[in-house]
């Protein structure tokens, strides 16, 4: 087999900021790179880091951390499915047990089901320490598929992947359940701050987030999405530390809230499936690892700290980003120019 020399793409890169974060996980301010070839981003999400700063910073708290495998298995019928999926959530332990012969950091920590007639979707969730995990916990479900074989003679093997996980897709259940880090990042503009930078005003920007980003997205039939851009973001920020690009599918699914307190703007972004990591497959290019250790995250820690971080920084960027464009559509053509003035 032929083999092929692996080299770069050129994509435009760029260093943003710097991005402030406040919160128990992050307690800094950094420049954030930024890989595209949509060249207003740059300046745009610069914006949003500049004002949130002068706010105060981004407060950003992880919710959760997990990564998915689904398996997929059959029973003679409904009734014998069902008996194979009370007994085998009754035994975390033992298979745990088959899971850590696979990584020394993946741990089984939870167990969901969908019947289908005869057919078992069994959804496994893990932690996988730095590791985005898509990989790790595959590998897992590998060990796991003939212990459950052996275990339960009734059923039998249909597919590694059953797409309840659900990698890759538009889906409710990675929402519902979570896959990757659920991350909310929210910060609060001072009414001057938004009227002399963001050249708009709250109550203007929580309309226009109503009217757009939950209604239009309404009637657009979204799944578990009401935002503006966040794939813009997630692709330059993936794409610069050596993510799987292709995650955005999911991680764009989320949510921008905003309400006017006490005159000033509250303004989050919350990004329940944000599918990332520190090592793994994707790093090593010098690029990347130069970019990673930009942001703090090849730190010496506790396994999992890092990649947490990592979607911190991720998070507090799609903020920024989703933060200058609603202002920039609250006033007539501002946005049109903008791309005109920077792209032509």
């Amino acid at each position: 087999m032929k083999s092929h020399k692996i080299t770069t793409a050129p994509i435009p890169m760029r260093n943003v900021g710097p991005v402030k974060v406040i919160g128990e996980e992050v307690d800094d301010e950094v420049m954030v790179p930024l890989a595209t070839y949509e060249t207003p981003l740059w300046p745009s999400v610069g914006r949003g880091a500049r004002v949130t700063k002068l706010a105060g910073g981004i407060r950003a708290t992880v919710i959760d951390d997990r990564m998915s495998r689904s398996i997929l298995l059959e029973a003679a019928d409904a009734g014998a499915a069902l008996g194979a999926i009370n007994s085998l959530k009754s035994r975390l332990p033992e298979l745990n047990a088959v899971v850590a012969k696979s990584s020394r950091f993946a741990k089984l920590i939870d167990l969901h089901t969908q019947v289908v007639a005869n057919m078992i979707y069994l959804r496994l969730e893990f932690t996988t320490g730095d590791a985005s995990g898509h990989n790790m916990v595959t590998n897992a479900a590998d060990q796991l598929f003939p212990w459950i074989l052996e275990q339960y003679p009734q059923l039998s093997y249909v597919s590694i992947s059953a797409n309840y996980c659900s990698d890759k897709k538009a889906t409710a259940v990675n929402g519902i359940l979570g896959r990757g880090k659920y991350v909310v990042a929210e910060v609060t503009i001072p009414r001057e701050l938004c009227q002399r930078r963001l050249k708009t005003t709250p109550e203007q920007v929580v309309e226009l987030n109503i009217k757009k980003n939950l209604i239009g997205t309404l009637m657009a039939g979204g799944i578990r999405s009401a935002n503006a851009h966040y794939a813009n973001m997630l692709l330059a920020f993936y794409l610069a530390t050596g993510q799987d690009a292709a995650n955005i599918v999911e991680g764009s699914q989320g949510v921008v809230h905003a309400e006017v307190r006490d005159g000033d703007l509250y303004f989050s972004a919350t990004l329940p499936n944000l599918i990332m990591g520190s090592v793994g497959n994707g790093k090593g290019l010098d690029f990347v690892e130069e970019n990673l250790a930009m942001l703090g995250c090849k730190e010496e820690r506790e396994p999992g700290e890092n990649a947490r971080r990592l979607a911190v920084w991720c998070a507090a960027t799609v903020l920024c980003g989703e933060l200058s464009l609603m202002a920039a559509q609250t006033n007539p053509g501002e946005l049109m120019q903008s791309h005109l003035a920077m792209e032509r």
